[in-house]
């Protein structure tokens, strides 16, 4: 090393550390948070490769959440189809914050019809027979894909709820126990077409069924919805904090026409920023999911894109990010 200086050295180290910077992919910068940032990949693209590029590529995150991909729900996908899969998670370095399963997104038997009973999604028309079947399949699919999160619903919205409300929270009880028997946590969705829909409806549920396994995917974009239209801050006031597993981002807001429609995270009913600081400050340390659901701009992906920007700024703003 005869000739070679230290500050030689010192400048070649620089430029080697330099060059290995730039040689890095640009998603490899990923953004800080308290939070795990992520984005359900079938608002962007069913083509999930595609979905995958923009939310590693372009968002610079590290998880996704996934309901469905090139047109199928999970459970209804082949082997070849769900190893694919976990190449392209692997190829994209992102992980799976949970099962956006449809699980109990289906009539309660016995009891009336629901005005919401027709929908079909993703598997929910299937009939409350086949959702235990349903339930191996998602706690096998968890494992698959490495998360310990199941999302469920709690049956179609019924117009009187409370001659079978004992006997649903008993069924989301089991459900749990099973759940937690397989190393998994069962996450129930308030969403304004099935039974829990509101803040106090959550915090209702949660009371009514205290199984260990069993937490909120907070979702104050679906309360805005039904017309909770101070989901935050007086709904999500109502509910224990340690038992929120999960958080979906969407927002609404009211119409031309006065009916409350789906709009872009930073525009609407929910102070976003307000609501990621009061999760931060409540201990959350879960996932923050980006699903879209307003389609303002001309394809799923530009709504997206817009939605992510404002949703991106909401964490900025509350410092969260």
């Amino acid at each position: 090393m005869e000739g070679f200086s230290r500050r030689n050295f010192i400048a070649g180290a620089g430029a080697a550390a330099a060059a290995a910077c730039a040689a890095k992919p640009l998603f490899a910068m990923v953004p800080k948070s308290p939070f795990k940032i992520s984005v359900i990949s079938d608002e962007i693209s069913p083509d999930f490769d595609h979905a995958c590029s923009v939310i590693s590529k372009d968002f610079g995150l590290q998880w996704v959440e996934i309901r469905s991909m090139w047109g199928k729900g999970l459970h209804d996908l082949s082997d070849d189809q769900l190893a694919e899969a976990q190449k392209i998670l692997a190829k994209y370095n992102l992980g799976v914050t949970d099962m956006a399963s449809p699980l109990f997104k289906v009539g309660w038997p016995g009891a009336p019809q629901s005005k919401f009973g027709s929908k079909h999604d993703f598997g929910s028309n299937d009939n409350f027979k086949q959702q235990d079947d349903l339930l191996t399949k998602y706690i096998a699919l968890a494992k698959r894909f490495k998360t310990d999160k199941i999302r469920c619903f709690d049956f179609w919205r019924l117009d009187d709820v409370k001659p079978y409300r004992a006997a649903i929270d008993n069924k989301l009880q089991e459900t749990a126990e099973v759940c937690g028997k397989h190393g998994v946590l069962l996450v129930l969705e308030n969403e304004m077409e099935c039974n829990t829909a509101s803040g106090p409806e959550a915090a209702r549920a949660l009371a009514a069924v205290p199984s260990r396994h069993f937490g909120l995917n907070w979702d104050p974009g679906n309360a805005v919805m039904l017309g909770e239209l101070d989901a935050f801050p007086k709904g999500w006031d109502l509910l224990p904090k340690h038992r929120i597993l999960h958080c979906h981002v969407k927002n609404a807001i009211k119409g031309p026409d006065g009916k409350i429609v789906w709009s872009p995270v930073d525009k609407g009913f929910i102070d976003w920023a307000a609501q990621f600081r009061a999760l931060k400050n409540s201990g959350y340390r879960g996932a923050v999911s980006l699903e879209t659901h307003w389609h303002g701009a001309p394809t799923h992906e530009e709504s997206t894109r817009i939605s992510w920007a404002g949703m991106k700024k909401e964490l900025q703003d509350s410092g969260t990010l």
